[in-house]
Parts: structure tokens; sequence; C-alpha cells
């Protein structure tokens, strides 16, 4: 059930061409979801999963720059998941909202659908903070979608290897200091790597990485030029207004 009204904002994405409706408190959705979004190739008719999809910003930024995908919002949390299923149906956005632990055995995926070899695309932004680092928020909602465990990552690459077929893309987000855990994760089942280093601003290290992986695949690892959120006088850089404004894509989704 949705929360009362006076605990939900309603606002814009991708230059308005998406309006999603979010808890006032706790994990809000931001540019990470984008990017991921603009980092992740599909064409129609794929079959997309957006793993831990919160409202469903990431996937459904994604089906609004390609029609025709089948996509599936998979959220643990049922007040998020609602939010999720109502944004869908707001923008005119055919999706399936399943409330479902990306942790969960194989047994409840295909309960819900989601059986091993099924899926074209996965794209999920996993909690990946360091509870050694981070204090973890009181707000139990925010906690769960920020703080990662240390079995985390290796969890849900592991669902999404399980229920890719063949040649599946995964595309997935996380902080760049974790980066070596990213290619450990992704050494059981993955290959044919980009990634994509994220600074906020030029000459400092980069925040996050982006990650494009092919199940089975073979083609050696690649790290493409970083992205720079912002110029040295913190001014957001022009690419990046037109990939926040829906106008253009990163590089890990093009052909």
């Amino acid at each position: 059930m949705i929360e009362a009204a006076a605990d939900i904002t309603e606002d814009t994405f991708l230059g308005g061409q998406l309006r999603l409706k979010q808890k006032r408190s706790g994990h809000r959705a931001g540019h990470d979801a984008i990017l991921l979004a603009a980092a992740t190739a599909a064409k129609a008719g794929d079959r997309v999963i957006d793993l831990g999809a919160g409202i469903g910003t990431a996937g459904l930024a994604l089906a609004r720059r390609v029609a025709g995908l089948r996509l599936g919002l998979v959220e643990i949390d049922p007040v998020l998941a609602e939010l999720a299923r109502s944004n869908a149906a707001a923008n005119g956005i055919a999706a399936e909202t399943i409330v479902l632990d990306v942790t969960a055995d194989a047994q409840a995926f295909a309960a819900n659908g989601l059986v091993p070899d099924s899926v074209d695309v996965v794209l999920m932004n996993p909690p990946f903070n360091d509870p050694v680092r981070h204090r973890g928020s009181p707000d139990q909602a925010r906690h769960t979608a920020h703080v990662a465990r240390d079995e985390t990552l290796n969890a849900w690459v592991y669902a999404a290897r399980r229920i890719l077929r063949s040649n599946g893309v995964l595309t997935l987000i996380w902080r760049a200091d974790g980066i070596a855990d990213v290619l450990a994760a992704l050494s059981r089942g993955f290959g044919s790597l980009s990634i994509l280093p994220v600074h906020g601003e030029a000459g400092r290290p980069a925040i996050r990485v982006l990650v494009r992986a092919v199940k089975g695949g073979r083609a050696p690892a690649r790290v493409l030029p970083g992205l720079m959120l912002n110029d040295e006088s913190g001014v957001p850089e022009k690419e990046v207004k037109e990939i926040l404004e829906g106008r253009a894509v990163l590089p890990l989704a093009e052909p």
C-alpha cells in the first residue's frame, strides 16, 4: 500500500520525460539510476530485469529510451514495489513488478517467472556502501538500499548470472574503490567486460564504476575513458546534462 500523500513527492527525471513518485524520506532516486539506464544496451523485444529496482527509476528510464521492452522490476520492499508499479502505469510503460529478495534461491525466482536462462538484459544498482566505513541510516529502508554486507555483490551477480541467457548482458554500478570486488564477482561466468569510471570532478579519483559484462563472454576487458560529472569549477559537464536529460547515452549502451 502506498504511504500517505504527505509522505510522497513527485519528481521529474530525463528532462521531464519521466515523472516518479517516491518516499520523501529514506532512499531517494538520483543520478546513479539514470547513469545506469544510460549505460544499458537493449532493443525492442528484449526481456529486461531491473534487480533492486526501488521505485523503478533505472528500468523505467531505460524503457522510456527503448520502446517495446519486456520489463520486470524486482524489489524486496513492498512499499517501493507498489510505487514502482504505480510509476510504470502513470508513465504509460508496461512493466511487471515483482516483490522478491534478490538473494532468494532459484525456486523463489522461478515461482515469480524468473527461470534460469530466460532474460536478455539485467541492470542493477546493488547496495554498495561498506558498513565498516559508512554509518548506516536509522531508516531501515534507506539502510537496506545503501549498505552492503560482505556477500551482497556476489549474491546479486549470481542471481543475474542464473537468469541471464547465454550471451545475455549485465550492467551494474558500484563504488569505484570496490572495483576489485566487482572484478572478482564477475570472474565466475562473465567476460567481455567494459568498465567506465565515473569522476565527480576532473582531476579527482573516480567515485563510481559502470560495468557491462556478458554471460559467457570471452573478449578482453576494456577500460573506457572516464566520465567527468563536473568540471574543475564544479559546473556539470554538457555531456552529463544531456545524459541526465535523456538526450544521450553512455558508450556502454552503444552497439
